[in-house]
């Protein structure tokens, strides 16, 4: 390790979770940036990062903390909303995976497991990076290895002038996120979801985008519902790409490292 230390720039550390404080201290002994992941807890390095909120504040920090996938794709969808009109308050429930596909460890296996701490982690982890959006959230581990789902309440401040469709168009904007129709594209299932991810060439069937299913969205007054679904396995790789431009300064526009590293995504997969 400490041959790798000398000769790199900066450690993307996807140790397990819970070593983060051990390593933290051999990075900081030999001066290297470093990146975790979201199994580590905010304070550990005092600054979070996702690409869509807040890729400007780790511009050339020391190290910073990658978020997980919920908290990913949470940011993806409610940081456009935010932008809207600088106000955003949100109620949201996460369907989360029992456990990844190559994991037999895991339950539950034959019920619905509430998390039990109120509100769970995700709500106040969005607030680590966009601590301007007022969220709560509640989470359930169902029998499922595949994605998790997220049904979404997001209060618009009044006078928003938003529609069901400009909010569609908006996300159909968004880098990462992917909006199609459940009913008439035959994708009304995570199941779906990822066979397409297959169909269209993504080796490993991963789908780094946010899912959005455009059927299950729909604005009344000032209040927007939606569902959305999460690729657990694979929705941050890229975000850490873009976490060590900004660490190592050389992109200060978010959606320009966006660009960049999606687009070799794509060349990797020969689309």
């Amino acid at each position: 390790l400490s041959d790798l230390l000398s000769s790199a720039d900066v450690v993307v550390d996807c140790a397990p979770g819970k070593m983060g404080a051990a390593n933290l201290a051999k990075y900081e002994a030999v001066g290297i940036k470093h990146m975790f992941q979201g199994g580590e807890k905010h304070e550990l390095t005092g600054l979070s990062y996702t690409s869509s909120a807040n890729h400007t504040e780790n511009l050339n920090a020391r190290g910073a903390r990658v978020v997980s996938c919920n908290t990913t794709g949470l940011s993806r969808t409610l940081v456009p909303l935010y932008e809207i009109g600088d106000s955003l308050r949100v109620e949201c429930t996460m369907i989360r995976r029992a456990a990844d596909p190559g994991d037999s460890k895991k339950g539950p296996i034959n019920a619905i497991k509430p998390v039990l701490k109120v509100p769970s982690h995700h709500g106040p982890d969005v607030m680590t990076v966009k601590p301007e959006i007022e969220i709560n959230s509640l989470a359930v581990a169902v029998p499922t290895t595949l994605m998790h789902v997220h049904a979404i309440i997001a209060d618009l401040p009044t006078g928003h002038g938003q529609t069901t469709e400009s909010i569609l168009d908006l996300w159909r904007q968004t880098p990462r996120v992917i909006v199609m129709h459940g009913e008439s594209d035959r994708l009304t299932t995570t199941a779906e979801v990822m066979e397409m991810a297959r169909d269209i060439g993504r080796k490993w069937g991963d789908l780094h985008e946010v899912f959005v299913w455009e059927d299950g969205v729909k604005l009344v007054g000032d209040r927007l519902y939606y569902f959305q679904a999460i690729h657990q396995e694979s929705d941050v790789i890229p975000e850490n790409i873009d976490c060590i431009r900004a660490l190592m300064g050389v992109e200060a526009d978010w959606k320009a490292s966006v660009a960049k590293t999606d687009s070799a995504i794509s060349d990797y997969y020969g689309l």
